[in-house]
């Protein structure tokens, strides 16, 4: 599973934003570890650098310095639409005869090739294959000669999943689908503002957390401050935020609908204690995101915690590979085992999810190699049936182990003693908010707008 990029603008007038961008998307990496890019300006132009890989490897000192400017976006990326290269990293730089963006974007879009045929007969040309293209130049392209005018166009037109960051040469600009399926918040610089997809960027940056940009809204920011441009009525209220920023895809020290999202993963790992004790000797969680669950289970239960597999931070999530060979490699070199902690014991494992059964077997195995005598796996999401299409690249319904085996016969599989999983009403139980806020159709099938069945990130390939 493999979620889609970070994105961060800044409007920092008498500061350098292109630096305040870098340490922004840096502390976003986990969002997305293809490529990295910035736009910048200083009033008058826009200049863009991409490249691929982690952001301190496609920046270096000279870079910043180029990047000149009081306005700056930043975007960090793995690809949901899109091949990985070069051609596919954003900031997307977009003319017309009347405006000039960078967008970067985090999210999916499901009418993608719809979009793509009606700008091409306006003769609008593409460099890339990603559906973050097609935003931008809808935007840019808009017949339109406001900016509520042209958010509420593209509103009107796009169909998905899409957090945006825009900047033009004087201002910048953050909307967010009016699912509000990823997430966007702003905060505010003692010279400016900064718009980024998690809290825990701003925090980074020094930032003061002002509140989350609204499901539907389009916010704009330039010499006289903050503003909301537009908001699209929502007169059916449906809502689709993405359930597994709270699982899995968000930091734990970032703030989703008000709540702390270590909290809420304390919250889940309590409600799997409650829902499937066990006797045992000893709580682990499987790092990063699955630890502050752990912690949570291991309170409620009273059994100690303690850390029992050591994460090489250095190597990155194994979802983030884009293929499943090096998908398996990045398991086996991603963590080690402390066997001390572990030799004779009963063991419950805490962690977030199990989307294709790829990454447990190889975790299962380094527990019984280290002497676990019992392995006791706790889920902190439901089975996943069902695949996304709002910004998660796992399109295939035959991916999904949970859709193809029952609980019995995935305990079996995996080799462990007992198997857990948190339910759709546990999960929600953990964290703020009511059923129909949240996109829960990787559980059930339910999507909050009608979607394919089957979709194709490669699609726009030429």
């Amino acid at each position: 599973m493999k979620e889609a990029c970070g994105v961060v603008a800044v409007y920092s007038p008498g500061q350098q934003a292109s630096r305040a961008a870098f340490f922004g998307i840096h502390a976003l990496q986990h969002r997305g570890q293809e490529s990295a890019g910035i736009a910048s300006s200083a009033g008058k132009n826009i200049q863009v650098k991409t490249q691929m890989g982690l952001v301190t490897q496609a920046f270096q000192e000279k870079d910043l310095t180029d990047l000149d400017g009081y306005i700056a976006l930043g975007h960090t990326r793995y690809s949901t639409t899109g091949s990985s290269n070069i051609d596919n990293a954003q900031p997307f730089i977009s003319k017309s005869d009347s405006v000039e963006i960078a967008l970067g974007h985090n999210g999916n879009l499901i009418n993608a090739v719809e979009l793509r045929d009606e700008l091409l007969d306006l003769d609008v040309h593409f460099q890339s294959s990603a559906d973050s293209e097609i935003i931008a130049h809808l935007i840019s392209h808009a017949p339109a000669s406001s900016w509520s005018e042209r958010i509420a166009y593209a509103m009107r037109k796009l169909n998905g999943a899409y957090s945006l960051g825009i900047m033009t040469k004087e201002e910048i600009i953050g909307v967010r689908d009016p699912l509000g399926v990823r997430p966007l918040c702003i905060g505010t610089l003692d010279d400016g503002w900064v718009i980024a997809s998690e809290s825990c960027a701003l925090d980074h940056l020094g930032a003061e957390f002002v509140r989350e940009v609204l499901p539907g809204e389009a916010v704009l920011i330039n010499e006289e401050g903050l503003k909301s441009i537009y908001q699209k009525p929502n007169y059916d209220q449906v809502l689709g935020s993405c359930i597994f920023e709270q699982i899995y895809f968000s930091r734990p020290d970032s703030l989703l609908n008000g709540d702390l999202v270590y909290t809420s993963r304390m919250n889940m790992g309590a409600q799997l204690a409650k829902d499937f004790p066990v006797d045992a000797d000893v709580v682990i969680g499987v790092p990063d995101s699955a630890t502050a669950a752990a912690v949570g289970y291991s309170q409620q239960s009273g059994i100690p915690f303690s850390e029992g597999l050591v994460k090489n931070r250095y190597v990155g999530r194994t979802f983030i590979f884009p293929d499943q060979r090096l998908r398996e490699l990045g398991v086996r070199r991603k963590f080690n085992l402390l066997p001390q902690i572990l030799k004779d014991k009963k063991v419950i494992v805490v962690d977030d999810s199990i989307v294709r059964g790829t990454t447990t077997p190889h975790i299962v195995d380094l527990l019984r190699k280290g002497g676990a005598k019992e392995i006791h796996l706790r889920i902190c999401a439901p089975p996943i049936i069902s695949p996304c299409h709002f910004g998660v690249d796992m399109a295939k319904k035959s991916e999904l182990i949970a859709s193809n085996m029952s609980v019995e016969e995935i305990t079996e599989h995996l080799k462990v003693d007992s198997l857990g999983f948190l339910s759709n009403d546990g999960l929600l139980k953990s964290i703020s908010g009511e059923r129909n806020q949240y996109c829960m159709g990787c559980f059930t099938g339910n999507y909050p707008i009608p979607i394919q069945l089957e979709m194709d990130k490669l699609v726009l390939e030429s």
